[in-house]
């Protein structure tokens, strides 16, 4: 399934989309965990920057 996905996105309307991954740090605990999102190339400084 993920070949399918893959092929999906490099065609098409697919192009306009990025895989982003964040780094967050826990307020209570102090680890780190990872959000990954698919968002639209133009939102991915917007992803970024939100807390």
């Amino acid at each position: 399934m993920a070949k399918k996905t893959v092929a999906t996105f490099k065609t098409g309307k697919g192009k306009e989309f990025v895989k982003v991954i964040k780094m967050v740090k826990s307020a209570k605990t102090g680890s780190y965990a990872f959000k990954e999102e698919i968002v639209n190339k133009e939102h991915v400084k917007d992803f970024l920057t939100q807390k």
